[in-house]
């Protein structure tokens, strides 16, 4: 009895995914080192397990050699194949201009059109065409040129509200202030001493020229008595001796 065709498919277990994993590795590294033997062919391999650890195994070249020598071959591939693809391309370049230029001369000339130049060439539903396109045209724009004249006039009003306010405030900080110039005024007249009291209260020079004169007759006193004593002193001495 044969045996029945294995499904393929993602191992759930973990271990069990572990196990086959190194056994299958195993195994096809065997496989590669029987090809290169066996037929003399340069053989690399390179496996990721699922956590991201490298298993490479190389023929005798090393493995550096043989992926040089991989990108030489995929590079010289790809020039060859881009060298036998260029002329659908060049094609499709061709095709993609004559859309691109196409396309331009339909845009130049609506633009003539909406300016009101060579219009001779248009019938009369092109001219009606026309003219409901610009009738459309001409109603969003005043839309919009109104809607923002009404957004004006509004930050207009709101900043002519703010200078009112700030108006409002600095009148009311003048008329503050003038009251407490008029206080202080009231006050000051009602606490002025008059112009004769207050020469009557300061004092003389004569008064002080008095009294320097004092001072200077008592020191020339105490002169005096300093030098009658200083006479006395040594006929004091004398006297003692005798």
């Amino acid at each position: 009895m044969g045996r029945g065709k294995v499904e393929l498919r993602k191992i759930e277990n973990k271990i069990n995914r572990q196990v086959t994993f190194s056994k299958r590795r195993g195994g096809l590294v065997k496989k590669a080192h029987e090809i290169s033997v066996l037929c003399d062919a340069e053989v690399a391999l390179i496996v990721f397990s699922q956590k991201g650890k490298i298993f490479e195994y190389s023929s005798d070249s090393c493995m550096e050699q043989i992926l040089e020598r991989y990108e030489r071959y995929s590079y010289a591939e790809k020039r060859l194949l881009a060298t036998n693809s260029e002329s659908p391309v060049q094609e499709n370049w061709s095709l993609e201009y004559t859309k691109l230029k196409a396309r331009i001369d339909l845009l130049q000339r609506n633009h003539k059109h909406y300016m009101g130049e060579d219009l001779d060439s248009m019938n009369l539903k092109d001219l009606q065409n026309l003219e409901q396109q610009l009738d459309s045209a001409l109603k969003l724009i005043r839309s919009r040129k109104n809607q923002l004249m009404h957004e004006s006039i509004s930050e207009l009003q709101k900043k002519e509200r703010a200078i009112q306010e700030e108006n409002n405030i600095l009148a009311k900080k003048i008329k503050e202030k003038d009251k407490i110039v008029v206080q202080q005024g009231e006050w000051h007249q009602q606490n002025q001493v008059p112009a004769s009291t207050s020469f009557l209260l300061q004092p003389h020079p004569c008064l002080n020229m008095g009294g320097n004169y004092q001072q200077q007759a008592a020191d020339a006193r105490r002169n005096e008595l300093d030098l009658n004593l200083d006479l006395l002193y040594p006929l004091y001495h004398m006297n003692k001796h005798l």
